[in-house]
């Protein structure tokens, strides 16, 4: 079974979650469990709705309010997508790394200038020498 997959009516939900039912519709109306609806506009709740409810359920137990539940779920969604996304930028440079055929190097020229150098090779360095000498003031 998926869990994000909408099979429970309201009140096996609320069973589940250990609630009332006109909890979850109050938690529906603020927006902190949004259930799927069906073509008649029943309610149909997921494992995931389940879970996101008892999470509600502990805390408000700990004394958080609803506006508080409401910003702790916004961030720990926030949380989770950014995840998903730094995963997915990870696997895009990991791949762009390993199919990238002579990958580039930069560095520092003599002069400051950016310089491109295929992998293995070193920037090439000035060996001429400058001696300076003050000037004699008489």
């Amino acid at each position: 079974m998926d869990e994000s997959s909408p099979i429970f009516v309201i009140s096996v939900a609320a069973e589940l979650a250990g609630m009332h039912p006109q909890t979850l519709r109050q938690y529906d109306r603020m927006g902190l469990v949004s259930p799927t609806r069906t073509s008649g506009g029943s309610r149909r709740y997921s494992m995931r709705d389940v879970v996101r409810l008892r999470e509600i359920a502990q805390l408000s137990s700990e004394g958080v309010s609803l506006e508080g539940i409401r910003r702790v779920l916004g961030l720990e969604d926030e949380v989770t997508t950014l995840r998903a996304r730094v995963r997915e930028l990870e696997a895009t440079l990991a791949d762009e790394m390993l199919n990238r055929p002579g990958r580039r190097v930069f560095a520092a020229g003599s002069q400051g200038e950016v310089v491109t150098l295929r992998t293995g090779t070193r920037v090439r360095r000035e060996t001429a020498m400058v001696v300076w000498r003050p000037l004699d003031r008489e």
